[in-house]
């Protein structure tokens, strides 16, 4: 979310400003934080195209909403909540969910390494947005929240809306399908 104090204090500064309708503090909101609120998006939605639409749909709410911004939240925080939100919402209309497109793809393979060993990399990630494409929108939020982002479960419950337990609950079933799906790559 932030990177260091001064950065989240800095935020706080400026989103007061951007709520004022200072424009040049929100554009430098957006570029601070607009590169992980992407891959965020990109992550669970699994499509770039739909990822830009959530981030730029979710920047304009945050920009109406500056105003009730509680100044006590970190703004990188609210704006993981928006985007999550935001996702949820077009995930939860898309029937059925398409795999997850935005896992990370294996490293160009080593001029050592053999086109066997490539395949079968490509296969496990295939594999992978399949089984995460079969998770419930929620699971596959907090899933991602967790393993790609690496947000406490606080964090992950502010930004989906849901209780810690409910978290940890979802996070665990999520770990237990993935598990399941991916026992012929152990």
């Amino acid at each position: 979310m932030s990177g260091n104090g001064s950065a989240g204090h800095d935020d706080a500064l400026l989103a007061v400003r951007a709520g004022e309708g200072d424009e040049d503090a929100f554009e430098v909101l957006v570029r601070r934080h607009g590169p992980v609120l992407l891959r965020l998006a990109e992550q669970l939605l699994g499509s770039a195209a739909e990822a830009e639409d959530a981030v730029q749909e979710a920047l304009v709410s945050a920009w109406r909403r500056l105003p009730e911004f509680r100044r006590e939240a970190a703004f990188g925080s609210w704006m993981y909540r928006i985007v999550t939100n935001r996702c949820l919402n077009v995930l939860r209309a898309r029937r059925p969910l398409t795999p997850l497109e935005a896992v990370a793809e294996p490293a160009a393979p080593e001029s050592t390494a053999s086109p066997e060993r490539a395949a079968v990399t490509g296969a496990a990630v295939h594999a992978l947005r399949e089984a995460l494409s079969g998770l419930s929108p929620e699971q596959r939020a907090c899933w991602v929240l967790r393993e790609f982002h690496d947000l406490s479960y606080e964090d992950i419950a502010k930004a989906v809306g849901i209780s810690q337990q409910a978290v940890r609950g979802r996070i665990f079933r999520a770990r237990r399908a993935l598990t399941e799906a991916m026992a012929a790559w152990r």
